[in-house]
């Protein structure tokens, strides 16, 4: 298993950014809001992330940098939750973690967060389609 988070599996660029916030699903699983999108195009890697932590929140660079580095490492550790299903479904994936809670919290329960998140993720009904005939079961 690789536990890299290269610069290919960074989300950038403002069409794909912008187009992430408007068509995109989300939901919170406090600290994180989590909005995640699944395009048509494919790219070099399945998963494509980005991590923002709002100034507003946390006025000193050093803050926000450092809860950006902690949610990076958390995805990086637990990407393979995620990926396992967008490989092997053929699915593209982009993802944007926004930190929205007011404290500085601790790895332990940022990481116990993200692996929420991409279980969520994962269980979405895009990747996982319903079994079953629904149409003819009414009984």
């Amino acid at each position: 298993m690789k536990y890299s988070f290269s610069k290919a599996e960074h989300l950038c660029g403002e069409k794909k950014i912008t187009r992430l916030h408007a068509e995109g699903s989300a939901f919170i699983v406090y600290p994180l809001r989590v909005v995640y999108f699944l395009p048509a195009e494919k790219d070099e890697f399945p998963a494509k992330v980005m991590v923002s932590v709002p100034k507003k929140r946390f006025k000193r660079a050093v803050k926000r940098n450092r809860l950006k580095r902690l949610i990076r490492e958390a995805y990086r550790l637990n990407k393979h939750i995620l990926l396992d299903t967008l490989i092997e479904k053929n699915i593209q994936a982009h993802i944007s973690f926004q930190y929205v809670s007011n404290d500085e919290l601790a790895f332990d329960y940022i990481e116990k967060r993200m692996q929420t998140a991409l279980n969520k993720i994962k269980d979405a009904s895009p990747l996982n389609p319903p079994q079953g005939d629904f149409l003819g079961s009414a009984k």
